[in-house]
């Protein structure tokens, strides 16, 4: 196994190197915004930029590597997300900021697309499960890691900016001595809301508000934080519990949703949300454990929710539709995130921090109604008829090759089979649930 992987050690450095300073550069922005008088609508809109950004990359990146070649367009991606980083510190105004964070989203989305393309080429049927395993243990620790080091020093100074600059340097330093063969092109994927609406409506409408409340949570976490007092290593745990909650809790879920109707797992987790929104919204908790705790049972929650809809939607695609249905899920969950910050910043501005809550709850009621209208009027899929669950990252760390890398050996062949290589198109779906 470790003979497998040497050769991979190199990409996955890469990996670990560029998500390390996506945690620095994602958590310093906010708690340096709060601390120098930014409102939280401005600070919502950084998460709107980076979704609008992220969204791009994921879209423009294959033709970016088919013109220029793996190597130089992972060089240049890394090198502008440094100077980007860079720039945010020279010019600390939320509207240079804004696109400045569009710009990051764009070159983070772009880098991982090519390193998970290596990986992808590079990994062998036997093995692709383990290596895509370590990967996602590799980006989860790194990132955890990258939001934790803000409690080693003073967000006020320009430490943790020059930080995440030199690390996003130093993640195009393994790929660009490696001997590692250049892959084949990226996996391309189109926004077809129609094929996927047709494939699965749940899918699309709860990917949709997932998008919505992780994002807000995601960008405004360290906002809400800040307010209620918490000091700045108390906010790094803030924004780190709930990513390690929610991958520790996405096995015994998956485990679950395999035996059930993961509609009913959907209405089960989203509705645990929900009284954790209300608890935040009402409860007015300012003591550090418990906010912590509070925090840990949200994020095991919605951060548990976006595997189990790229599982369902899996469940009812035809053969070589599998990357296409899950790339453009992550599309529309782009779409929510990019409503989503602006909408949760607008009204932290408005009512208070607790309306962070206010509207992620408002998220998971929506998708909680719209689930249950489903589960009443669509019959559930044969057990027989569903596909194994995989456990994913979460889906702001995740592109459309992060699916082709999850594919095992059977579902990689059909898909490249039936995707048209000039249009991008999959096959045809089966009906939708």
């Amino acid at each position: 196994m470790f003979r497998n992987l040497l050769p991979l050690t190199a990409l996955l450095m890469g990996s670990a190197f560029l998500l390390f300073a996506g945690g620095v550069n994602g958590l310093i922005l906010p708690v340096r915004g709060e601390a120098e008088g930014f409102t939280a609508a401005s600070l919502g809109l950084l998460g709107t930029g980076w979704a609008i950004g992220y969204v791009a990359g994921c879209l423009q990146t294959p033709a970016l590597v088919a013109r220029v070649g793996h190597i130089r367009a992972f060089g240049a991606m890394c090198a502008i997300a440094a100077i980007a980083v860079l720039f945010s510190l020279i010019l600390i105004t939320p509207w240079a900021w804004i696109p400045v964070r569009a710009i990051s989203g764009f070159c983070f989305a772009g880098a991982a697309m090519i390193v998970e393309s290596w990986l992808n080429e590079r990994s062998e049927a036997a093995t692709r499960g383990r290596v895509f395993g370590i990967y996602t243990m590799v980006n989860l620790v790194a990132t955890t890691a990258g939001q934790m080091v803000l409690t080693l020093g003073d967000a006020s100074g320009y430490f943790f900016f020059v930080l995440a600059a030199m690390v996003y340097c130093l993640a195009l330093l393994p790929t660009a001595v490696s001997a590692t063969s250049t892959p084949r092109p990226l996996t391309s994927v189109s926004l077809n809301l129609r094929k996927l609406w047709q494939n699965s409506p749940i899918a699309v409408f709860a990917v949709l508000m997932v998008g919505v409340s992780n994002a807000s949570f995601g960008t405004l976490a360290a906002v809400y934080a800040a307010r209620i007092g918490l000091p700045l290593s108390d906010i790094a745990l803030f924004a780190s519990i709930p990513i390690l909650a929610g991958a520790a809790l996405q096995i015994p879920v998956g485990i679950l949703s395999d035996r059930l109707d993961r509609r009913i797992i959907l209405i089960g987790i989203a509705g645990i949300a929900l009284i954790i929104d209300a608890l935040f919204v009402f409860g007015s908790f300012t003591h550090p454990w418990v906010v912590m705790t509070l925090a840990g049972l949200f994020g095991a929650t919605v951060f548990s929710l976006y595997p189990v809809i790229v599982a369902h939607a899996s469940d009812h695609a035809e053969p070589g539709a599998f990357i296409q249905v899950s790339g453009g899920l992550l599309l529309v969950y782009g779409v929510g995130s990019i409503i989503g910050p602006s909408a949760a910043g607008l009204a932290m501005t408005t009512y208070g921090e607790s309306s962070l809550f206010a509207v992620t709850g408002g998220a998971h009621i929506l998708l909680v109604l719209f689930a249950l209208y489903r589960l009443r009027h669509a019959p559930a899929i044969a057990s027989e008829d569903k596909k194994n669950f995989q456990a994913t990252p979460m889906a702001r760390m995740s592109t459309p090759e992060t699916a082709a890398l999850a594919a095992d050996a059977e579902e990689l062949a059909s898909d490249r089979a039936a995707v048209d290589p000039e249009t991008g198109a999959p096959a045809a779906t089966g009906p939708g649930r």
